[in-house]
């Protein structure tokens, strides 16, 4: 989505946010929205890492069940 911009069309996009928000709201912008994206990489990360561990657990049960098989029989 963004690989087609380059540098003059980053450039442009800077300016512009300079003159809508002035040079003294784009820092706290920017700070916002590094917060916020490092927020959603750990809220993803955590919910890999939960999908993860289910599905560990679910094949863990599942060798559970057929060593109880094999040694009843």
């Amino acid at each position: 989505m963004f690989s087609n911009i380059g540098i003059p069309g980053l450039i442009l996009i800077l300016v512009i946010a300079l003159i809508i928000f002035g040079p003294k709201k784009l820092p706290e912008i920017g700070k916002a929205v590094g917060q916020t994206l490092k927020e959603f990489k750990n809220s993803t990360k955590e919910l890999t890492e939960d999908e993860h561990d289910k599905d560990n657990s679910k094949q863990s049960s599942e060798e559970q069940k057929a060593e109880d098989k094999k040694s009843t029989d």
